[in-house]
C-alpha cells in the first residue's frame, strides 16, 4: 500500500476530530476592515497580494496582516511589496500555526502546495477564520470531503481559487441548460493544451540562493504532521512540485481542475458516478513523474459524461469547449476569459421546432478575474453568506472527485465508482453499465442535471409508428397481432 494511502489517512482522521471542535464563527474586524494572513507567497499568491492591495487602496475593506512562507527570501520581498503599495508592514513568519493562532487575524489566503491546502484549510476553519483556498483545494478526493464537511460545520465562508467561476457566463449557461434550452444534456468536453521547449512547470526559475539555509524544508515537507514522505532538499521538487506526486498531481489538478470547475457550474453537476483516466509521460523525460499527456472521463448519475484532455507538448489545436444537449450546444471556445456564447441548434427533424437557431449569446466580460473572485469572497465575509461565493468548497470537492480520481486511475490501472449518498469510493463493477441498460429496458424517463425545470423538453424519443411492431414473439403470437 502506498505512502499517501496509509499516513494521509492518519492526517484525515486527526483533521476529522478537529473540524469537530466549537468554532467561534470569522467576523470583520472592529475597524471595518478584513485583516489577512497569507499562508505562502510565491508565485500564484503575488496575484492575490495584488487584488489585496487593490482592495485596501480602493475601498480600505482588507488589509495584510501576516506574510508566511517557508522560503525567507519570499516573505521579506512580499512584505517589501505590500509596505510599497500600501504603507503598512505585515508581520513576517516562517510557520503558518502564528497565522492560526492570531485573533486579529479574519481570514487566510492560502497559496502553498497541494499537499499542505488541506490541514492549513482545517486548520484555519477550526480557528475560526474565513478561508480563500488556491486550486485543487486539496490534495486527495479523501482530503476535499473532509474539508467540505468541516466547511459546512463552521459556518464560514470558503472560496475555492478557481478565478474563471466569477465570470457570468456560467451562470448564464446553466440557465439556459436548466430551462431545456439544450434540451437534455449528454456530455461535455473541456481541455487545457500547453506546449514549451523546457518542459511544462520549468519555467519556475531555481535560484541559488534556494538553499536549506533560507528554505524550512522540514515544513515544505510537512514531515511532522506526515504530509509528505522525508526526502533529501531538492531545488527542483521546491520550486516546480507540481512536477511530483508527493506535492501536487500535474495537469490533473494544475489544469483540468480549472476547467472541471467551470464545467460543472455551467451544467449544474457535482461529483461524478463513474471515473477513468488515461495518459502518461510521453515526451518530457525531465524527471518528473506525472504524464504530459492526459483525459480523463467521468460519468455522472444525471445521465452527463464529462471529457477533459490535454497534452503538455502541443498547444495550437486543442479541442473546444462545449456542452452537447439532445437539441443543440453550448460552445464556449478555447481558453477562459469566455464573455458569451454559440448556441449551435441541431436539426429541426430531430428538434420538430424550427424556432430553434443558432445564436451568439453576448453575457458580459470581467476584466481581471482574479480581482473580482477575491472581491467576491472578502465582500461574502462581510455579509456572512457562506453561499454568495463563486466557488464553493462543494463545487472544489466534485471537481477534486474527477480530475484527482482521473489521476488515481492512470496511475493504478482502476476504473473508479463514487457513491453520492455514501460519498465513498470504491473499485468499478459492472453494476454501472447495469443500471443504463435496466432504465432502457424499462424505458425510463432520462435523468437531469440539479435545477432542471423543463419537464421532458428535448428528453424523449418520438418513435415512428413501426415501432408498434417490436416485441417478443411469446408462444408463436404476433405481440402487434392485438
Amino acid at each position: 500500500m502506498s505512502w499517501n494511502s496509509v499516513d494521509r489517512r492518519k492526517f484525515i482522521a486527526t483533521a476529522a476530530a478537529l473540524a469537530a471542535a466549537p468554532v467561534a464563527v470569522g467576523a470583520p474586524n472592529a475597524n471595518s476592515r478584513l485583516r489577512l494572513g497569507y499562508i505562502g507567497v510565491g508565485g500564484r499568491a503575488q496575484v492575490h497580494i495584488n487584488s489585496a492591495c487593490e482592495l485596501f487602496n480602493s475601498e480600505k475593506s482588507v488589509e495584510i496582516a501576516t506574510v508566511c512562507d517557508v522560503f525567507n527570501r519570499y516573505r521579506e520581498t512580499t512584505a517589501q511589496k505590500v509596505q510599497d503599495r500600501t504603507g503598512q508592514t505585515p508581520r513576517q513568519t516562517g510557520d503558518y500555526r502564528d497565522i492560526i493562532n492570531d485573533d486579529s487575524i479574519d481570514a487566510v489566503v492560502i497559496a502553498t502546495p497541494d499537499h499542505w491546502h488541506a490541514k492549513q484549510t482545517i486548520d484555519s476553519l477550526k480557528a475560526g477564520k474565513h478561508v480563500y483556498c488556491e486550486k485543487p483545494m486539496t490534495h486527495s478526493v479523501e482530503e476535499a470531503l473532509e474539508v467540505y464537511r468541516a466547511w459546512k460545520e463552521s459556518g464560514l465562508v470558503m472560496q475555492v481559487g478557481v478565478q474563471s467561476t466569477s465570470l457570468p457566463v456560467w451562470n448564464a449557461v446553466n440557465e439556459r441548460i436548466c430551462s431545456g434550452g439544450l434540451g437534455k444534456i449528454l456530455q461535455y468536453q473541456t481541455e487545457f493544451f500547453r506546449n514549451s521547449d523546457m518542459g511544462q512547470w520549468r519555467y519556475y526559475p531555481l535560484a541559488r540562493d534556494m538553499t536549506p539555509k533560507n528554505i524550512d524544508w522540514k515544513m515544505f515537507l510537512g514531515l511532522d504532521f506526515d504530509l509528505a514522505p522525508d526526502m533529501p532538499f531538492d531545488r527542483a521538487k521546491y520550486a516546480q512540485w507540481r512536477r511530483f506526486w508527493d506535492f501536487g498531481s500535474g495537469m490533473y489538478t494544475d489544469l483540468f481542475v480549472h476547467r472541471t470547475t467551470t464545467m460543472l457550474k455551467a451544467t449544474g453537476l457535482r461529483f461524478p458516478g463513474r471515473v477513468v483516466g488515461a495518459g502518461g509521460i510521453f515526451m518530457e523525460y525531465d524527471g518528473r513523474n506525472v504524464p504530459d499527456v492526459a483525459t480523463v472521463v467521468a460519468d455522472f448519475d444525471e445521465g452527463v459524461q464529462g471529457v477533459v484532455t490535454a497534452t503538455m507538448c502541443c498547444s495550437n489545436t486543442p479541442i473546444r469547449q462545449l456542452i452537447r444537449g439532445h437539441h443543440g450546444s453550448v460552445v464556449l471556445g478555447v481558453g477562459e476569459g469566455f464573455s458569451g456564447y454559440d448556441f449551435v441548434a441541431e436539426r429541426p427533424q430531430v428538434t420538430h421546432d424550427s424556432k430553434i437557431k443558432d445564436e451568439r449569446v453576448e453575457v458580459g466580460k470581467v476584466s481581471n478575474e482574479s480581482l473580482a473572485h477575491f472581491k467576491n469572497f472578502v465582500d461574502s465575509a462581510f455579509a456572512g453568506k457562506p453561499e454568495a461565493v463563486n466557488c464553493s468548497p462543494e463545487l472544489g470537492a466534485a471537481a477534486m472527485a474527477v480530475v484527482k480520481l482521473g489521476a488515481r486511475s492512470y496511475r493504478e490501472g482502476k476504473v473508479f465508482q463514487f457513491d453520492n449518498q455514501a460519498m465513498a469510493i470504491t473499485d468499478a463493477d459492472d453494476s454501472w453499465a447495469k443500471r443504463w441498460e435496466q432504465k432502457s429496458e424499462n424505458r425510463a424517463k432520462p435523468n437531469h442535471v440539479a435545477g432542471w425545470h423543463a419537464g421532458d423538453r428535448g428528453s424523449l424519443l418520438e418513435p415512428q409508428g413501426y415501432q408498434e411492431l417490436e416485441g417478443p414473439w411469446i408462444d408463436g403470437v404476433d405481440p402487434a397481432a392485438s
